[in-house]
C-alpha cells in the first residue's frame, strides 16, 4: 500500500495549481517530508493527468529492444531521467536509472528478460529413440555400462558394510567397573 492516497495527492496538487501555496509551505502544511515528492506529483499530474497520481497496480513488461532504446537515448543525449521518462510516457524515472546502471555494469544482457520462478531440482531425462544401427549399438553399450555401474555400486556398498561389521567385532570390549 502506498503511503499517500490518490485523493490526498490530488488535493495537494490542486492546492498548488490554484496558488494556495508553494512547494515549501504545502509540504510543511501537509506533512510531506520532501519538496521533490510534491514536485514529482505535480509534474506527473501535468503530464499524465489523474493517471499520473494513481499508483499503477499492473506490472508492465518492457521489451529488450525498448529498454535498449531508452538506455541509448539517455547515454547519447543530455536529458535527465525524469525528462526522458516524461517524453516516453513512463511514470517511473528510477526504473530508467536502474536500466542504465545495469547496462553500465553488465552490458546489454542485463536488460534481457529473466526467467521467473525456482529452478527445477531434477531435470527430466531425455528419451533417446535410436533410428540407425549405430545409435542402437551406442544405446546398447550405454545400457551395459549403466548395468555394470549399478552392479559395482551394490558390490561397493556390500564391502563397506562387511568392513564395518568386521571392525565392530575386532573392537575390544569396554572395561566395566562394578
Amino acid at each position: 500500500m502506498s503511503k499517500y492516497s490518490y485523493e490526498f495527492k490530488k488535493k495537494v496538487v490542486m492546492d498548488y495549481i490554484n496558488g494556495k501555496g508553494g512547494y515549501k509551505s504545502l509540504c510543511k502544511e501537509n506533512g510531506i517530508p520532501s519538496q521533490t515528492i510534491l514536485r514529482d506529483w505535480i509534474t506527473a499530474y501535468k503530464e499524465f493527468g489523474n493517471k499520473g497520481l494513481m499508483r499503477s497496480r499492473e506490472k508492465k513488461n518492457y521489451s529488450f529492444e525498448f529498454k535498449m532504446h531508452v538506455v541509448e537515448l539517455y547515454l547519447t543525449t543530455e536529458v535527465s531521467y525524469r525528462e526522458l521518462a516524461l517524453s516516453l510516457g513512463i511514470n517511473n524515472p528510477p526504473m530508467i536509472a536502474k536500466w542504465v546502471t545495469d547496462y553500465r555494469a553488465v552490458g546489454p544482457d542485463a536488460l534481457r528478460p529473466k526467467r521467473k520462478g525456482r529452478k527445477p531440482k531434477v531435470s527430466k531425462p531425455k528419451k533417446i529413440i535410436p533410428n540407425t544401427g549405430k545409435e542402437k549399438a551406442e544405446s546398447e553399450y550405454l545400457k551395459q555400462l549403466e548395468d555394470e555401474n549399478l552392479r559395482l555400486r551394490i558390490e561397493n556398498a556390500y564391502l563397506k558394510e562387511l568392513r564395518r561389521l568386521r571392525l565392530e567385532e575386532e573392537k575390544p570390549p569396554k572395561n566395566r567397573q562394578e
